[in-house]
């Protein structure tokens, strides 16, 4: 349930949306792409009302990589990853989906079945397919959940070379040093509110970590870059 949540993302920066279990993470970017209905306020994409685009205005705005990895049939991972760009020729979607493909490390497996593939190669096929949207806004939805370390950088490493290009990347983390490192600005949730917002180093502050994550510690700029340095701490009253 969001309350009074607002979220807006700038051409060539990553938004980072962090928050435990239940914070509203999912809903408020559903709610912004116009995929769940809101009792009060507004959601625009490029300035206009989301309930106003057409599906095919929609896809042009934004490529939308949900948290679920399902799919419901064993398409070989090149035609998959095609399905990001059906507003090109075929030759062409699929010249897209092959380079997408590569650059996510999965090239050899473009012609094996999804089904057939570990989690981590599915998600990877499926980022492919996110990027191969080319669209001005890419919201990624705990994309990194249950890959390796280095799927999970190279995963966010990708989507900061899209921002860098000129889109702009929304992305939910559970990880706060990931979001601390890749993120220009975070915004953390907590009953679907706006806890804080910034900067990593000002968002991640100690007083949140303590309210929000109930964890003892602080955001530490170190020479591999930002860290997150805490303990399980007491809950706080309220």
């Amino acid at each position: 349930m969001l309350d009074g949540a607002c979220l807006s993302v700038a051409p060539g920066e990553v938004l980072g949306v962090v928050g435990p279990n239940g914070a509203g993470k999912t809903s408020l970017l559903r709610a912004g792409l116009g995929l769940m209905p809101l009792e009060t306020g507004d959601a625009r994409l490029a300035g206009r009302p989301v309930g106003e685009l057409n599906p095919v205005e929609r896809a042009r705005l934004v490529g939308y990589l949900p948290q679920e990895r399902r799919l419901a049939w064993n398409l070989p991972a090149l035609d998959v990853a095609a399905l990001g760009a059906p507003d090109l020729p075929p030759a062409q979607a699929m010249s897209v989906a092959r380079e997408r493909l590569e650059r996510v490390g999965v090239a050899d497996l473009a012609d094996r079945g999804v089904l057939d593939m570990s989690g981590g190669e599915r998600a990877r096929v499926l980022l492919a397919r996110l990027l191969a949207t080319r669209a001005p806004l890419l919201v990624a939805d705990e994309p990194v959940a249950g890959l390796d370390p280095d799927a999970q950088l190279l995963t966010l490493d990708l989507l900061r070379a899209e921002a860098m290009a000129g889109a702009a990347v929304v992305v939910t983390l559970h990880d706060l040093g990931l979001a601390a490192r890749s993120c220009d600005r975070v915004m953390v949730l907590a009953h679907g509110r706006v806890a804080a917002e910034g900067a990593p180093i000002e968002a991640l502050s100690p007083a949140v970590l303590a309210s929000v994550f109930k964890l003892d510690g602080a955001l530490i700029d170190t020479p591999a870059g930002l860290v997150v340095a805490a303990r399980r701490g007491k809950t706080l009253s309220r």
